[in-house]
């Protein structure tokens, strides 16, 4: 089986107003189908509730051309490579932001959902750059919370829909629809944004080399 083995790009609706920030490619997921949380069980969780939440056009997603699709939701990560042990270093971390800030910058998000703890600080991390949270002390990371910030954005927290999470029941998928379901709800009430995005393609991520060695082509959706 050929392995993407690349930065895995953002996926989504280039006007979606949800942003999913999630951890980083699995080893056999992302990082060999070339698209976020596709062919592992991960993504066999999220995309079955995107699907019944209505942000997919249906429950699966097998590889890059199996015809998915998002509407109103765009996925992204903290890192675009596959970390070793599936833990990101701070540098790695770091080395990624700025296609998390681009990201930002190009989607009207109205509302961030976080998955897991490392895409929570890294949410929290960017909405107070940009002046959307303000507030004092750092928002503690939970499944469900919701953290209300500027301009009627919100920030919600989820367990990351690992197989260590799912299979010892931390996160069932009634919880997970949950989540989605209060999702729903926050973008019905959300004000109107200004921001649209006329082009046809999220963030492209062309390279995570920190050593400067050139940039690895890339895709977006």
């Amino acid at each position: 089986c050929e392995y993407w083995g690349e930065p895995v790009p953002n996926f989504g609706d280039p006007n979606a107003q949800l942003l999913i920030v999630g951890l980083a490619p699995a080893a056999h997921g992302a990082n060999r189908t070339g698209r976020m949380f596709t062919g592992d069980r991960s993504g066999d969780w999220l995309y079955r509730a995107l699907h019944n939440a209505g942000f997919a056009n249906q429950p699966t997603a097998t590889d890059a051309g199996d015809g998915l699709e998002l509407s109103n939701c765009a996925i992204t990560a903290v890192c675009h490579c596959t970390p070793p042990d599936n833990k990101p270093t701070q540098e790695e971390k770091e080395n990624c932001r700025d296609w998390l800030t681009a990201t930002f910058d190009k989607l009207p998000v109205r509302v961030m959902l976080a998955l897991g703890q490392i895409g929570w600080n890294a949410s929290v991390d960017e909405a107070r750059r940009r002046g959307w949270l303000v507030a004092n002390g750092r928002p503690k990371f939970g499944h469900a919370v919701q953290v209300a910030m500027d301009e009627g954005r919100t920030l919600v927290g989820s367990y990351h829909p690992s197989q260590q999470n799912t299979f010892t029941g931390r996160l069932t998928e009634e919880m997970l629809d949950g989540v989605f379901v209060a999702v729903r709800k926050l973008l019905k009430t959300a004000p109107a944004t200004r921001h649209r995005n006329s082009g046809q393609s999220l963030v492209p991520i062309t390279t995570c080399d920190p050593d400067g060695k050139g940039a690895r082509p890339s895709y977006s959706t």
